[in-house]
């Protein structure tokens, strides 16, 4: 379980609370230090609101309890200052854009790390690693998420699926069983077309796991694991959407690696053997090409 990341969630989750909880939210990340100190009665007196709000805050923030939330805050705090979330100007020299993406890709890569549950992502796994079948379900830019999930378990013989047309993936889905694991991965949380190959997947007993930004979605609802990545927060020139791919391929990469390292020398061989296939086609295609010149 991670013991930081509590200042992260809240600032995420700020805009979709209730009044009286967003009330502590806000209070909280104010004053974050005081916080940890007070019980949940003291910090709903602070923050003109109760301890029971307090405690239905940690569970719309999907929390263990008050405790949970204090432990990950105290983590906060003791990590060194970073620069936060910066947007591109008009006009921004390139020097000044390197800066920024850079520094951008880091904080989403660190955020997504404290939001991930290490418990969540063993589930994953042990399903991933046993599945017949893996069909990653994504629309628009997260279908080339989807479509790097498919190659990179593909090169570890897995049986992996990624269509670009959502009707071909429904049909695909409408033939999974038990043996089946479907990821549905929308960083909104909200596309409606992966919500619905989800709830397919279910009826049909294939397990289900969503990807998301963090919060209760109708993705997240239709899934038995839940996973999340760093939600950005660029305001005008939305360069958030090219950290939001970054975070959702580095989940993919945490899967697959996991997933590889448990079954260490078989994944060697696999990928010496699809390294050396694509080599091969490589090979030939120079030759043909010497060929037509000479």
């Amino acid at each position: 379980m991670s013991t930081n990341g509590g200042l992260v969630i809240l600032n995420e989750m700020l805009p979709f609370l209730p009044p009286s909880e967003k009330k502590i939210a806000a209070y909280i990340i104010e004053h974050p230090q005081e916080s940890i100190a007070l019980t949940a009665m003291e910090l709903g007196k602070r923050s003109s609101t109760s301890g029971a709000a307090v405690i239905r805050l940690c569970k719309s923030l999907n929390l263990k309890g008050f405790q949970d939330l204090k432990l990950r805050i105290a983590g906060d705090l003791q990590k060194e200052d970073v620069a936060g979330y910066r947007d591109i100007e008009p006009n921004e020299p390139s020097r000044s854009v390197i800066e920024k993406m850079t520094n951008n890709s880091i904080q989403t890569i660190r955020e997504t790390a404290e939001l991930l549950n290490v418990d969540e992502v063993d589930k994953a796994v042990d399903i991933l690693r046993n599945a017949k079948r893996i069909h990653f379900i994504g629309v628009g830019a997260s279908s080339i998420i989807a479509q790097d999930a498919q190659q990179k378990f593909l090169r570890i013989n897995k049986q992996a699926y990624a269509f670009t047309d959502m009707h071909m993936s429904a049909t695909q889905v409408a033939n999974a069983d038990e043996s089946d694991v479907v990821v549905g991965i929308s960083f909104s949380g909200e596309t409606i077309e992966v919500a619905k190959v989800l709830q397919l997947a279910k009826q049909k007993n294939a397990k289900t796991i969503s990807l998301t930004k963090y919060g209760n979605y109708k993705v997240t609802e239709q899934a038995d694991i839940n996973l999340y990545t760093s939600a950005t927060r660029e305001p005008t020139f939305r360069s958030g959407a090219t950290s939001s791919r970054i975070a959702q391929l580095q989940v993919i990469d945490i899967l697959f690696m996991c997933v590889a390292s448990l079954q260490y020398d078989e994944t060697l061989k696999r990928l010496d053997d699809t390294r050396d296939a694509v080599e091969l086609l490589t090979n030939n295609r120079l030759k043909e090409k010497e060929n037509i010149k000479s």
